[in-house]
């Protein structure tokens, strides 16, 4: 057991120290030989309906998520369920602008909308409970490293839209961290431990800097895990 947290934990960090677009290429390239018979590994990949919990005049954003994940068994039909988001995003739309302290700027953009986004690498670690290994829930924590933030301004005018980024990532912590959990199905019959599910996260840390203002993430996530180097196997129960 010792042998194979490590193994996973090691194969975690290599794959995270990596670019995501290298990330991706290694999971496609060497997929199969990390699948043993006590680690499922694949890709995983789906649309994130984001929130901005704390903010009451925001909307929710639609982004896609993609990373890998790995699946280890600890005992029959319970396994720890973890792996990396490389592409994510957070945040929230339809909230008013805000002066940058350009009268020219402000004066066009005063009636605009503004969206947050933010991007992150997230690390779910859930214990996974599966039945008649078919259906399971998950629940545990989540973590989460900010890599980019931007403010985006949009107005329509006479000549067309307008859209304006701003770099805010010093208004915004490093690191993000909540609970995350959901239910899931593998799949049978057109794909050998493929998986459809729905998670969500509620984050617990206000990741803003800004004095006075509370901001937490939060997320809704429809997903398809598919297993690399796995379908072709026989499943064992």
């Amino acid at each position: 057991m010792k042998n194979l947290l490590k193994t996973s934990l090691l194969a975690l960090f290599l794959l995270f120290s990596l670019t995501p677009k290298a990330q991706v290429l290694i999971s496609l390239l060497f997929g199969e030989k990390l699948n043993t018979p006590k680690i499922e590994f694949g890709m995983v990949g789906g649309l994130n309906r984001s929130y901005l919990n704390d903010i009451s005049n925001s909307k929710g954003k639609n982004y896609f998520n993609l990373g890998f994940y790995f699946h280890i068994n600890v005992k029959n039909n319970s396994f720890i369920s973890t792996g990396v988001l490389v592409k994510s995003n957070v945040g929230a739309t339809g909230m008013p602008v805000y002066s940058i302290g350009d009268a020219n700027f402000d004066s066009i953009y005063k009636d605009g909308t503004l969206t947050k986004k933010i991007s992150c690498y997230y690390v779910p670690v859930m214990f996974q409970q599966r039945f008649n290994n078919r259906w399971y829930i998950e629940a545990g924590p989540q973590f989460g490293l900010r890599t980019k933030a931007n403010d985006i301004f949009e107005t329509s005018t006479l000549d067309g839209d307008l859209t304006y980024t701003k770099d805010v990532k010093d208004q915004y912590t490093r690191l993000d961290a909540g609970l995350v959990g959901g239910i899931g199905y593998k799949t049978k019959r057109i794909l050998k431990s493929m998986a459809v599910g729905v998670s969500y996260y509620y984050g617990l840390v206000n990741v803003s800097k800004t004095p006075d203002v509370t901001m937490k993430n939060s997320s809704l996530n429809i997903y398809l895990k598919l297993p690399i180097g796995l379908g072709a196997k026989p499943e064992k129960s």
